[in-house]
């Protein structure tokens, strides 16, 4: 089933500057049949961990479990130890989406856009149908922390939904905005990677070898 995304190339690549963002947008760059510029955005690095960083998940459940469980009831008041509030994180994601949007404003009609009434991910134009080849969309590759913030702000929801939507490792969601209202188009779809299925990456999955607690 193809993808409900305007016809033709990006007009540009976002992506956080950590390898493996930078090499999953790299590989989306390559496959595309003409050159998409790529924009490294510091804005999109990961939520900082503080004291959970690289600590896996049964680490940080035994050695932090009110914590933790604050951070899960109460997202927009709580986070780790030494960690970065999401607050402040969502200001950063909010600023690459404006990069973003103007970026799309620009390409649109040659003004700089706003993020009230451009289309950030994907963008479609007032009076034309959303697959229309001058229909400026975006790509962005981040992680998931970062889009359970890039959704909220895209759909305007507070904070307090931050866990209210799943991202898998290198799933898809797409997002319209028009005239200034989201809307969510496809959300979390990873058929694309049911060739690469990796046993042993599932199996410690299974185990709860995953680190931090997003």
């Amino acid at each position: 089933m193809p993808l409900p995304i305007p016809a033709g190339a990006p007009m540009g690549i976002w992506h956080s500057p950590l390898s493996r963002a930078a090499d999953t947008a790299r590989a989306i760059a390559d496959a595309q049949p003409a050159h998409v510029p790529m924009h490294p955005a510091p804005g999109l690095i990961e939520i900082a961990q503080g004291d959970w960083e690289g600590q896996p998940q049964a680490v940080v459940t035994e050695r932090w479990a009110a914590e933790l469980a604050a951070w899960r009831r109460t997202p927009a008041t709580h986070h780790a130890p030494g960690g970065e509030p999401l607050s402040v994180a969502a200001r950063r994601v909010a600023a690459t989406l404006a990069e973003v949007s103007s970026a799309l404003g620009a390409a649109q009609s040659g003004d700089s856009g706003d993020i009230l009434s451009r289309s950030p991910v994907p963008g479609y134009s007032a009076g034309s149908a959303v697959g229309q080849p001058q229909d400026p969309w975006a790509v962005l590759v981040a992680h998931d922390g970062i889009f359970r913030l890039t959704l909220l702000a895209l759909l305007d929801l507070p904070l307090e939904r931050f866990w209210s939507f799943p991202f898998n490792l290198c799933a898809i969601t797409v997002v319209a905005v028009h005239h200034g209202v989201g809307a969510l188009r496809a959300h979390n779809l990873s058929e694309h990677l049911a060739p690469l299925a990796d046993e042993a990456r599932a199996a410690a999955e299974a185990r709860g070898d995953r680190r931090g607690a997003l």
